[in-house]
């Protein structure tokens, strides 16, 4: 997940492509950064250092001091102003409230303010956020910089990790749909980027860094890279430059939960940005991150109950929102399955080793209802740095060398289970642009349905059967039997993917030249067809054979509904198969136009 800047191995593996065997890696970490080798394989040595803490904003609110610690306040969901009250009678003020879920975001530099607040009336829990000072920026936050834009030429050839989970095949299925609202909860989102800005939503964006929403223009853009590179693997454009992304189609809306600087996400930061998902329609968000400073929250331990209570309620408001949270499990090669061990934490201080069991959790990825995913190497092997372990993963995904989008118009390679999420992601949103009235209970059934099951290697830590295991969960996705398509069949296999629009009142052709198949077609002739229009009750559809004859697909059929998805089966075996077969399409009223996104033949 993502690399918090700190000089200890966390959770992404980071490759950049213009910088040959650069070691990532930071003072005070990006969620999990560890070292990585050329091939993206994790190393063994500590990471290199890398840039420093940003510069302090130049101008600083009076009202922050020295000492200033963050907590969450657990109340019932309602009206918190009684408790809000008690928080400024007891050395606290209130920086946050999220009356709808009973959380309170508290700020105090009283050592005690906790544990007196603890006993105040209507309060249920009470836990520090942090084991540093919140930062002075947090009351006068500075714009993360917009980079200029560099250009790149054309061209975006399938990459390795889309052909994998056969996402290039999905697309002429369906794209996504520009309905299909993504939320990308990280570092921030370079939306100015060549490939990201076609589709990207800035009026659902923001920054919840500290734990409060900042929508100025801007406050969503990236503070790292990390943001722009998940983004890209999501929903890069169509657009015949650099790459495409899993769901071309959707819009992806950017939610800074990262802070500047250190790269830190704090658990006010992410109860923020799940109440905004949730708020604004987000049907799937990407979470390549662990909730700092604790690798694991410990619900004996009173402040990381809090922590646990706090995020929980926040993914479930998103979840009953129609929000479905999808989280990367992690690059420690762990089993999160049985857990023992952790030293990594607290990571915005001094890190000390703790001896855990499994009731300690990993959030958000551990949390109820959240999607976990391993990362899958080269195939379906399991990547060496990915974390595992049976009844925590469910899916896994490409997540080594993975190429996409950089702030600046550019474009790089990184390796991590925080890779392979957003393809998870990518596959979620095209199911909920197939299926749109789906819940999020039915897309995590939907993933686990399409995913493809993968066997244990030769190593005993892989536990469970070929259907569902430590390593895989349920197995690779598959995108495009996610969007009910099939492998087309080797051979006898025609395709046109060129976008005609279908004005209104007009007839459109869309033609395909058979060649190499002898004889007559078959009884059985399979036109496969993905037209995007509002109202096909408007449409007539045809296939015509390159004699002329004419087989009715779809007359005027369906009503209001949207979009032809469908493939026919035409008793087409008087025709001659070779020669020039017309996919033709008249509308027939105004108002709603649209296209013939793709079309093919199966003989």
């Amino acid at each position: 997940m993502i690399p918090h800047i700190s000089s200890r191995p966390r959770r992404t593996l980071v490759l950049a492509a213009a910088l040959a065997a650069l070691a990532f890696g930071a003072p005070a970490a990006l969620a999990g950064t560890a070292p990585v080798s050329p091939a993206g394989i994790p190393g063994t040595s500590a990471p290199a250092k890398a840039k420093g803490q940003a510069p302090a904003p130049t101008s600083q609110s009076a009202t922050w001091a020295a000492g200033t610690r963050a907590y969450v306040v657990i109340t019932a969901a309602g009206d918190s102003s009684a408790v809000r009250s008690a928080v400024t009678a007891n050395g606290g003020t209130v920086f946050s409230y999220y009356d709808q879920i009973g959380v309170i975001v508290a700020h105090s530099t009283s050592s005690t303010f906790a544990a007196t607040l603890r006993g105040v009336s209507g309060v249920q829990k009470v836990g520090a956020t942090r084991t540093s000072d919140v930062p002075a920026d947090a009351y006068n936050p500075a714009l993360p910089a917009n980079p200029s834009q560099s250009t790149t030429p054309a061209g975006e050839p399938v990459r390795a990790d889309m052909s994998q989970i056969k996402a290039d095949q999905a697309w002429a299925v369906t794209t996504g749909s520009a309905s299909v609202k993504v939320g990308i909860l990280d570092t921030g989102v370079d939306d100015q980027h060549q490939d990201l800005a076609p589709n990207f939503n800035a009026a659902d964006s923001a920054s919840c860094a500290y734990g409060k929403a900042d929508t100025r223009v801007g406050a969503w853009r990236d503070v790292d890279t990390h943001g722009t590179h998940v983004a890209g693997s999501v929903a890069a454009a169509k657009n015949g430059k650099g790459v495409v992304g899993v769901a071309p189609g959707v819009k992806i809306s950017s939610v800074r939960v990262a802070e500047p600087g250190t790269s830190l996400f704090f658990a006010e930061n992410t109860i923020c940005a799940f109440v905004w998902s949730g708020d604004h329609g987000f049907k799937v968000t990407n979470n390549s991150y662990y909730t700092d400073p604790w690798q694991f929250n410990c619900p004996d331990n009173i402040d990381q109950a809090a922590i646990i209570e706090g995020v929980k309620r926040a993914q479930e408001y998103a979840e009953s929102k129609g929000s479905l949270q999808v989280a990367a499990a992690g690059n420690e090669d762990y089993d999160l399955a049985n857990k023992t061990t952790d030293s990594a934490s607290p990571n915005d201080s001094t890190p000390t080793t703790r001896t855990i069991t499994n009731a300690c959790l990993d959030i958000p990825t551990e949390l109820p209802g959240v999607v976990t995913v391993a990362a899958n190497g080269t195939g379906t092997t399991k990547a060496s740095f990915s974390n595992f372990g049976q009844g925590v993963i469910d899916v896994a995904a490409p997540g080594s060398n993975v190429y996409s989008t950089a702030p600046g118009g550019g474009y790089s390679t990184k390796s991590g289970t925080s890779m392979a999420t957003p393809h998870v992601v990518g596959v979620a949103a095209l199911i909920a642009s197939a299926n749109p009235t789906f819940t999020p209970a039915q897309i995590r059934t939907a993933l686990a349905t399409q995913a493809n099951d993968t066997a244990c290697p030769s190593d005993t830590r892989c536990k469970g059967t070929t259907a569902n295991n430590g390593f895989f969960g349920e197995g690779q996705v598959d995108a495009l039997k996610a969007v009910g398509g099939s492998t087309p069949p080797a051979g006898k296999y025609f395709e046109n993917l060129t976008d005609v629009a279908i004005t209104d009142n007009a007839t459109v052709n869309s033609t395909l030249t058979v060649s190499g198949v002898t004889g007559n077609a078959p009884a059985t002739l399979k036109v496969g067809v993905d037209i995007k229009h509002t109202y096909i009750g408007d449409l007539k559809v045809d296939l015509v054979a390159p004699d002329g004859s004419v087989y009715v697909l779809s007359n005027r059929a369906g009503g209001s509904t949207d979009n032809i998805i469908q493939t026919f089966t035409v008793n087409a075996s008087s025709e001659v198969a070779g020669g020039v077969w017309t996919l033709r399409v008249n509308d027939n009223a105004n108002a709603d136009t649209g296209k013939i996104d793709a079309w093919n033949l199966t003989f």
